[in-house]
């Protein structure tokens, strides 16, 4: 890692009192995001009263839902995985529906089909192939369209009238990818089974009927639905998922269950089957196949794993101290894998902090499942993660994996549109959770090797595009700049300078509005601007809207009163904080933190007074995080 170190000096009396304050009186919240570009479907939305001008869903929000009953067999070596699915599929719009879109995302791995790279022949596949579909009953042709790839349009015979519901029934097969990514093989007798069925896509207040093409860069929209799940396998495999785990006696010889039951309630790692028991076949129950049976409510997608000889760890932590609510923390993974020996441990600790301190709300699910693949890649309840030879870099991708848990899934976020509001919410929470494990110079340089660097050294038009671009508009690297580093790095800058406690109050006012629903970015400001009583557009528009880097110069050093006067060029135009790190003619130092309040008045240029009786002798503009894109005009030195 790059040591770019934070000193903080101590000089007593001499911090920054003086400094430029946010302005006595606030601006009035403007409605509906005044003063914000909008696009004209979130407009309407807003005009339909779908969603509130405050921040909260409005007196007519509403969103669909379904109920998934989901039959799968995996039975390797056999690479094809066949399903059969009941869909419930209820309109709460006040829509007439007649196509409705269905979503079939293994699609990308057909030839022809629209990515954001290229292909070797193991990940390419024929794609998911539609046996039979039968609309409430009556057998109805599936489309079929050879143009269309990972989404299809079904007429249905019969309009969905609002408030009334239809019955989806589907047969179907495909070829499990011999190339795992973010699903298919990761080895030949373990699979990761991700968008393995037929779903409904999302149709929503201010775009309709999500059309999006999954292209394997973007990620995911779905809505929250219930699902029961079965997952026939051979009868020596194990099956991790999402979900309730409903028949373990079933599926579970005695010995096993005995310590699966105990590690839901334990605090320390219990080897539920090791490499050695899962070689001579003891752990499940002796049959030529076992189905495993999951149930979960209202979530936004269903996963699992299955494996005839990885490892099983499990534990769990208590998330919730008002009822003491444990989660369970499970691990799945290659003996090989030095690192996920102790995944448990780092899931016990990231759910931990992630509830109790930032963002603060319980975590909402009953488990988590940290699978050895190779996606580095969120899941509801499920995450699939490479192994690393460095436990801290293994511990740091899970937690940011498992930050996800939040935003997007109990959010509801559109990621696949507005990636910054879920990435970037977790990559600002990856970056507190990483300062309580490492400390903050630590910290710091990984979020900076990581998350800033790139960006801050990239001079192309592209990186500069503004964060509220819609992402399925972007690409490498502007894709991974907006969705990840830039977006927290907003985020950061607003908790530093509202203050824990009214970034806190605003932020959990935004998950206790929006939890379980679809929150787009205006509802994210909107909500903040409310609840802190601040117009914060002008931050808004310069962190999300606008085409700006971070770029600070001294432009001049004076004295001033009793002290000096500092004018600072925000030649990015972007409201970064930064520290004024100061040294004296008697060779005594101090640091003198501005918050990005010193731009509001003035996004171009800003004073800052810095009080003292001593000589100046030079001075540094020092962003931390906040990487200056040229640091050649930091620096100010008295001249002899």
């Amino acid at each position: 890692m790059s040591r770019i170190r934070v000193f903080l000096f101590a000089a007593a009396g001499l911090f920054a009192a003086g400094c430029v304050p946010t302005p006595a009186t606030l601006p009035v919240p403007q409605p509906g995001g005044g003063g914000l570009y909008m696009p004209r479907g979130v407009a309407q939305a807003y005009r339909k009263g779908t969603r509130s001008p405050d921040g909260r869903p409005g007196r007519n929000y509403w969103q669909n839902h379904a109920r998934y009953r989901i039959a799968v067999t995996a039975l390797p070596p056999d690479r094809t995985v066949r399903g059969s699915e009941d869909i419930v599929y209820s309109n709460n719009s006040p829509d007439t529906i007649q196509n409705p879109v269905i979503k079939l995302l293994l699609n990308i791995h057909k030839p022809g089909a629209p990515r954001g790279g290229g292909a070797h022949e193991a990940y390419l596949t024929s794609g998911v192939h539609i046996d039979s579909l039968a609309v409430n009953g009556q057998a109805t042709p599936w489309p079929g369209d050879a143009d269309t790839f990972t989404w299809q349009r079904l007429r249905l015979p019969v309009p969905l009238l609002p408030h009334d519901s239809v019955r989806l029934s589907f047969k179907w097969h495909y070829d499990v990818s011999k190339e795992s990514g973010r699903e298919g093989m990761i080895d030949s007798t373990t699979w990761f089974l991700a968008y393995f069925y037929p779903r409904v896509a999302v149709y929503d207040d201010y775009n309709g009927w999500d059309t999006m093409n999954f292209t394997d860069v973007q990620e995911f929209y779905s809505d929250f639905n219930d699902y029961d799940v079965s997952i026939t396998v051979p009868g020596n495999y194990v099956v991790w998922g999402t979900g309730t785990l409903l028949n373990p006696s079933e599926v579970l010889q005695p010995t096993h269950l005995e310590r699966f039951t105990r590690s839901l309630t334990a605090d320390q790692t219990i080897n539920i089957a090791s490499r050695a028991e899962m070689a001579t076949k003891s752990v499940t129950r002796r049959a030529p196949t076992n189905t495993w049976r999951f149930h979960a409510v209202n979530i936004p997608d269903m996963t699992f794993n299955l494996s005839d000889h990885y490892v099983w760890d499990a534990a769990s932590v208590v998330v919730d101290n008002s009822t003491n609510r444990r989660a369970s923390v499970q691990a799945a993974y290659n003996d090989t894998a030095a690192d996920f020996r102790h995944m448990v441990r780092f899931g016990q600790h990231a759910l931990d902090w992630l509830s109790h301190n930032w963002p603060g709300v319980p975590y909402p699910y009953e488990k988590t499942t940290i699978v050895e693949g190779f996606a580095g890649m969120e899941y509801p309840m499920m995450v699939n993660d490479e192994s690393y030879a460095d436990t801290v870099f293994s511990r740091f991708v899970a937690e940011h994996e498992i930050a996800h848990s939040w935003f997007p899934f109990y959010m509801g976020i559109n990621e696949s549109r507005y990636a910054f509001m879920d990435e970037g919410m977790a990559t600002f929470l990856e970056n507190l959770i990483g300062t309580a494990d490492l400390g903050k110079e630590r910290a710091s340089e990984a979020f900076q090797q990581f998350r800033v660097s790139r960006w801050a050294g990239d001079p192309s038009p592209l990186v500069d595009l503004p964060i509220i671009t819609p992402a399925d508009g972007l690409s490498a690297p502007a894709y991974g700049d907006n969705a990840y580093g830039k977006a927290a790095l907003g985020y950061l800058a607003l908790k530093d300078m509202l203050g824990d406690e009214a970034f806190r109050k605003a932020l959990l006012a935004y998950i206790d509005r929006w939890h379980g629903k679809h929150p787009i970015p205006w509802d994210f400001f909107n909500t903040f601007n409310d609840v802190t009583g601040q117009n914060l557009n002008w931050f808004w528009n310069a962190w999300y809207f606008a085409n700006g880097y971070i770029d600070l110069a001294i432009s001049a050093v004076a004295p001033a009163g009793n002290g000096y006067s500092v004018t600072i060029d925000n030649v990015g135009a972007m409201p970064a904080p930064v520290d004024l790190q100061v040294t004296f003619g008697d060779g005594t130092s101090a640091v003198f933190h501005q918050t990005s309040a010193i731009w509001a008045p003035n996004l171009r240029r800003a004073t800052v007074v810095i009080p003292t009786s001593k000589p100046l002798q030079s001075l540094v503009l020092n962003g931390g995080i906040w990487m200056d894109a040229d640091s050649t005009n930091n620096r100010w030195t008295k001249s002899r």
